[in-house]
């Protein structure tokens, strides 16, 4: 499908990925609707980040995705949605899994009807490799087993085979596209690389975190932001799940020791048991194929893992940026 001058809208567009996602499209040519979170302080969250002049191509629509209503008026002459709105700490789906299951599956239902409603040409829902679990094969494909190890887990478990049954039951063109362990600039605190890149940058020597043994898979924002491009402009995509990931490996531990070589090596790492999860919900290991996404678009990873940290640094040490995060808590 052709993304330039096609009318798209954004859910979550005030957040991580999806602002850099906005970015992107500015570039490509579309017109974008950024659906932000509603809030008394005219907050555009990230794209507060944007220059005046992508700003000024950017339709701004506060709301909720909770409410249908504006989630309908939100669709309104879309050719295609880029749905990323949720909620995504796992830590916090521990104490109010309620809030998952409005947000993330009644949020998505939400998007579905609209989209069906309005005629909407392309619907891509953002999964999670979360859904996956614990690998019980490696490199995880698409066909590996759900497990909800996590209220966050099974929530988008639930989202997903929601876009599945509007596919199957109203052929809406609806695609599942399902992230690793994304990271770069404006990532949150609750995310592991800018857990230990702020603690470290605000000049702590012990660095607080859970357990180090898990293992995922790191990809920079700007290649799963493609990723997401090209699977909205590939043929073939409708009523598929498909991953986007580097098919690579790390621990947390190595990836610490990593940061800390290069940012201070005098500081140490400090078990919190705050900060470990249950043992029968901690994921233990995610190493995801990007085979299927090759195949189906031209999509290639553009980023070395060690560029795009080097960039996340960077974005930590500009323009205040590092203020931004608390790192005397832990953020859940």
């Amino acid at each position: 499908m052709e993304i330039k001058n096609s009318n798209v809208l954004v859910t979550g567009a005030d957040g991580f990925i999806g602002s850099h996602l906005v970015e992107r499209l500015i570039r490509e040519g579309a017109k974008v609707r950024a659906f932000i979170y509603y809030n008394v302080w005219n907050s555009y969250g990230w794209l507060d980040s944007c220059s005046k002049e992508q700003l000024d191509q950017i339709e701004i629509f506060s709301g909720d995705v909770r409410d249908p209503n504006g989630v309908r008026k939100a669709l309104e002459g879309m050719d295609v949605v880029f749905h990323l709105a949720a909620l995504i700490g796992i830590p916090f789906s521990y104490l109010a899994p309620d809030s998952y299951l409005e947000t993330n599956i009644r949020g998505t239902l939400n998007v579905l009807q609209a989209a069906k409603d309005h005629g909407v040409k392309r619907i891509l829902l953002a999964s999670t490799s979360e859904v996956y679990g614990t690998a019980r094969y490696t490199p995880i494909d698409e066909k590996h087993p759900k497990q909800g190890q996590s209220p966050y887990a099974a929530s988008k478990i639930a989202a997903d085979y929601m876009g599945e049954s509007f596919y199957r039951s109203f052929d809406l063109p609806v695609t599942i596209v399902r992230p690793f362990n994304t990271f770069g600039p404006r990532q949150s605190a609750r995310a592991i690389i800018p857990t230990i890149i702020s603690q470290l940058l605000a000049g702590k020597t012990e660095i607080h975190l859970g357990s180090l043994h898990p293992k995922r898979d790191l990809l920079f924002v700007d290649d799963t932001v493609s990723g997401f491009i090209e699977i909205a402009k590939a043929e073939g995509v409708i009523g598929e799940e498909i991953n986007i990931a580097s098919q690579s490996e790390m621990s947390v531990g190595d990836l610490a020791k990593q940061l800390i070589e290069i940012i201070n090596p005098k500081a140490k790492i400090v078990l919190d048991p705050s900060r470990v999860r249950p043992g029968k919900s901690e994921v233990e290991l995610l190493l995801g194929s990007n085979e299927k996404l090759k195949s189906l678009t031209n999509w290639n990873k553009q980023y070395s893992f060690s560029e795009g940290l080097r960039k996340t640094i960077q974005w930590f040490q500009s323009d205040g940026h590092l203020q931004r995060y608390k790192t005397n808590v832990y953020n859940v």
